[in-house]
This record gives C-alpha cells, structure tokens and sequence, in this order.
C-alpha cells in the first residue's frame, strides 16, 4: 500500500506535545478561505512511500522524539486512512506516539480502524455554526460534531485548535459557542486559538491563485489571547 506525501518535517514543535516528526500528507477536500497549505489540496500526487519506509524514516529520528513522537497531518490524513492506520499501528509497536490533525470531515470503516491506532487527536473545529462552516470550508459541521463524538466513544485524548480570522471568527460569540461544545466531551485536553497569518501568499502566487483573504488583516497576538482567556480550558 502506498501513500502520498507532501513533506515531511523532522523537528516539530507545534503539532502535539514534545519534539514530533511532521508528516503532511497530499490531499484535501476542504476549500478553507484562510488555507496556508494550497499545494496540498490536489490528491493522487506528491511522493508515494508505503508505511514500512515512512517507518525507516521515522525511526533514524526515534532518540530526538521519544518524549514527542509522531503527526500525520495535511492535506487531510483522513483521505488516506488506510495508509495512516498501517503507519500508526507500526509506530504503536514501536513505542512510538501517534498524533492525527485532521478537519474530521470524514467518517468510515477505514477512519474507524485508523482512530483505534491513535494516542491523541488535533481537531481542527474551523467555525462554529453550521452556515459558517459551510460558507468558509465547504463542508459540513454536522460531520465534524459526529466526528468528535466517535473520539469520546473511543476515549481518545482530543486537542482542540481554531485559527482566528478578523472579520469571521474573531468575537466572543464564537468562543461561547465553542465554549458550548467543549462541555459535551471530556476527552478535550487542550484549545489552542491560532492567529490568522498570510505566509501563504507566495504559494497562492506560484499556483496562479487568487488568496481569497488577500486584503485580510492578519490577527494580531493581543486579540487572539483575549479570545483565549474566554476559552473554558
């Protein structure tokens, strides 16, 4: 079985706890306004690997992540949950701890038995009511909520991430109706609210693509941390 990859970093920081091998896998069925990662998107490219040698890979980084571990990112990994599954499940047998960052925006058998091989799960709950979340994403809520449901059934260790965008999610209302869904679930370890950013500008460029938030401020550190204070965890 092989999977397709967009990069890979061996030295993360931000993508779970401790120092983490980075995988971003190629593929996406999102369209995000605020997407930074444009060259994921399109699927059936990148570079194919299988599980075992993306495991070789891992493992030449094994004594620098041994209190971090391992993301699989995107993209979204849950396209390939296959290939994710097989991957985890040999890193579980290494000892090695595994971390999904995904949209949630897909649910079935293959999502199932990849979730049974996870430690922890970063979900990323872009927007908070289901208008909203179709208007910026392109897809539904409602599988997103079910998707987080499945974790609680599973007991899996959940952390919650939202980037803020001024002029859309960047207001009080929405950290209460995030707040609004945090008291339904108490596998929810973590928020982390991320600021809005356009590093992604030259990619959009590259691609002859427009930015659709071009003219959009980025978030400044003092609004995202006020935003953070209103978060229940």
């Amino acid at each position: 079985m092989n999977g397709y990859i967009n990069s890979f970093q061996s030295m993360g920081t931000v993508d779970g706890p401790g120092v983490r091998c980075v995988i971003f896998m190629q593929g996406c069925p999102l369209r995000c306004v605020y997407c930074h990662n444009p060259e994921t998107w399109v699927t059936g490219t990148g570079v194919q690997v299988t599980p075992k040698e993306m495991l070789n890979r891992i493992k030449r980084y094994k004594s620098y992540i041994s209190k971090g571990g391992v993301t699989v990112s995107g993209g979204e990994a849950l396209l390939q949950a296959r290939f994710v599954k097989e991957f985890f499940a040999m890193c579980r047998e290494e000892r090695i701890h595994t971390a999904l960052d995904t949209s949630g925006c897909i649910i079935n058998d293959d999502v199932h038995d990849l979730l049974d091989v996870t430690d922890l799960c970063l979900l990323d709950i872009k927007m908070t009511t289901p208008e909203e979340y179709k208007k910026y994403t392109g897809v539904s809520l409602n599988t997103v909520l079910k998707f987080l449901d499945i974790l609680q059934e599973k007991s899996i260790d959940t952390w919650i991430r939202q980037v803020i965008v001024p002029d859309i999610n960047d207001n009080f209302d929405n950290i209460d109706r995030l707040n609004d869904i945090l008291r339904r679930y108490n596998i929810v370890k973590k928020v982390e609210l991320l600021p809005f950013r356009k590093l992604c500008l030259e990619k959009y460029k590259e691609m002859g693509k427009p930015f659709p938030l071009a003219d959009t401020p980025e978030a400044t550190p003092k609004a995202v941390a006020q935003l953070q204070k209103a978060v229940i965890l």
